[in-house]
């Protein structure tokens, strides 16, 4: 029978078999022989070795629509990046790694800037605009007051999709409120060290109740991400709001740092990119030079 992989935790993988539940499995050692990992999101073929229990194995993982090994998920329709205002604040070198790296799974992003009450207008106004030319939709959420709940709700209906970010910026809070099946353990941010404590430990898929087949996916907090499989050649085309002027620089193969007829660096200057958003550019794009060199 097929299944989806819920959640996995200690080497047994919880798959959801539509129409009969759910069954706790083993993957079978081929897996390991081929160092492939079952994931949460994986669709795979499995077989009851105890019904009684609801206990399997998973024999097969079928193809998948696309697979992040940080966060662990696979055959997700959509990312949505959760940073905090405050409390920890945003790092948006992170942010924009991560979503370079969704961009080059193909896949589709929102940006999602947690406990806005902590946040000054001249801070919104800030964040917004930081991504007004990437095309990301932006929303600003807080537990508290249930602002941009509904607008979430909006932006998952009918797809499957993973909260990303780091630790102590609300995640599991907000999946809380989205799904009322979840009970998950919600933690506060170590003022010592100014970063939250891990209160996910695995990737897990929740049904969401009011909008029939939407799915959301908690992962784990990260402080950092590595780019691999990607070529700093095609940095360029990972930041959407570089796109109208790709193909437009006086040199071919313009690396957009230091080349005279630059397009993309002739839009920074007419205000037509964010700063911030070209300057971690150049930072990528010496980090993925450097690493050919290793």
């Amino acid at each position: 029978m097929t299944g989806r992989i819920i959640k996995s935790i200690g080497g047994f993988f919880y798959v959801y078999v539509p129409d009969d539940g759910m069954y706790v499995c083993r993957a079978k050692g081929i897996f390991r022989k081929d160092n492939i990992r079952p994931v949460a999101g994986d669709l795979v073929e499995m077989t009851v070795t105890h019904e009684g229990d609801r206990e399997g194995n998973i024999d097969k993982i079928l193809p998948r629509k696309n697979f992040m090994i940080r966060p662990a998920v696979a055959n997700i329709d959509q990312a949505i990046i959760v940073f905090a205002m405050a409390d920890p604040a945003p790092n948006f070198p992170l942010e924009d790694k991560f979503l370079v790296t969704a961009e080059s799974k193909g896949i589709e992003c929102a940006v999602c800037f947690n406990k806005s009450d902590l946040a000054s207008k001249e801070d919104r106004k800030r964040f917004k605009e930081r991504f007004e030319k990437t095309g990301y939709p932006v929303i600003f959420t807080d537990a508290l007051t249930g602002e941009g709940i509904e607008e979430l709700f909006d932006i998952l209906d009918g797809k499957t999709t993973t909260l990303a970010g780091p630790s102590g910026v609300g995640k599991s809070t907000l999946i809380n409120l989205l799904c009322e099946k979840a009970d998950m353990e919600t933690g506060s941010v170590s003022r010592k060290i100014g970063r939250g404590r891990h209160t996910t430990r695995h990737s897990e898929l929740f049904p969401i109740e009011k909008r029939p087949g939407s799915f959301i996916l908690d992962t784990p907090g990260f402080t950092s991400l590595l780019l691999d499989g990607i070529e700093k050649e095609n940095l360029e085309t990972m930041f959407p709001e570089f796109e109208p002027y790709l193909g437009k620089c006086r040199f071919r193969g313009c690396s957009h740092i230091k080349e005279p007829g630059c397009a993309i660096r002739e839009a920074l200057s007419g205000g037509n990119i964010n700063e911030e958003r070209y300057v971690n550019y150049g930072h990528l794009y010496e980090e993925l030079k450097n690493k050919k060199k290793y």
